[in-house]
């Protein structure tokens, strides 16, 4: 792995947060009356909102922001390590940018893109899936948490992999926690059970991802009560939560019921090297 990279910074600020939201005389955070439960209704500042059309392309501008320091393209193409993630973007798909990723690569390597329209991948690279994903953002959530998550970190990884192994949330590889903050829930016992976490940076805008539970343990609330934390956590840092689902996951009426919405649908492309 690249020099370094085991010592980054895991959150999104540059410091540890804690699970609680920061509201400060600033307005950082807006608080809103809720509903008839007299819970708050959390939204992000609209003032530090970046232009959304940067998440039609959210891996390109991460590598070129947030996650600069995890870079490891050439030219005009980025990606990220491959302990870390397999995923890469471009600035356009052109035939410019997609030999500059190649020279970045191994033959046979595998990476993966979201775009914003079907890819159209040069006839040399082998495609090995597609996939139309929905982005979501978080606009407002009434948190509730019944169980306080505890932060994971790299001596939690290989509890963290099995989970994932056992679950099937997405990619999570051994390094993938340096991407950003990541929570999780234990039994009295010890026993990872839940987790979740922060992905994708870009300025003003963080995606949510790995969110699984052991199924010997759904249906008690440790999602939603990981995702209220982190949602917590990334408006107090002034940003928006986003996250991407398959069309037809049955966790995103979760996801709506804590108040993501559909933004657009994103391609998944998933290929192979030359």
């Amino acid at each position: 792995m690249t020099s370094g990279v085991e010592n980054s910074a895991a959150t999104s600020s540059g410091s540890p947060r804690p699970l609680l939201p920061l509201i400060d005389t600033a307005g950082r955070l807006s608080i809103e009356s809720g509903a008839s439960d007299n819970r708050c209704c959390l939204k992000p500042p609209k003032a530090r909102m970046a232009d959304p059309l940067h998440l039609d392309n959210p891996i390109w501008y991460a590598l070129k922001t947030k996650h600069q320091y995890l870079d490891c393209g050439l030219g005009l193409a980025v990606r990220y390590p491959n302990e870390i993630s397999r995923f890469a973007g471009l600035g356009a798909p052109t035939p410019e940018a997609f030999a500059d990723l190649a020279a970045s690569l191994n033959p046979g390597a595998t990476v993966s893109m979201f775009t914003a329209e079907p890819l159209d991948v040069p006839p040399e690279w082998t495609v090995v899936r597609t996939r139309e994903l929905e982005q979501m953002l978080c606009m407002q959530c009434q948190p509730e948490e019944r169980q306080v998550p505890v932060e994971l970190g790299f001596q939690d990884v290989a509890e963290m992999l099995a989970l994932v192994e056992a679950t099937r949330p997405g990619p999570f590889l051994p390094a993938t926690i340096i991407m950003g903050r990541y929570l999780g829930i234990r039994t009295p016992s010890g026993s990872l059970v839940a987790m979740a976490g922060e992905r994708l940076q870009l300025p003003d805008y963080v995606e949510i991802s790995a969110v699984c539970t052991d199924p010997a343990f759904r249906g008690r609330g440790y999602a939603k009560d990981i995702l209220s934390a982190l949602i917590k956590g990334i408006f107090a840092v002034g940003c928006t939560p986003f996250l991407h689902v398959k069309t037809d996951q049955g966790a995103k009426g979760l996801y709506e019921a804590l108040g993501f919405r559909t933004r657009r649908i994103i391609n998944l492309t998933v290929m192979t090297r030359p």
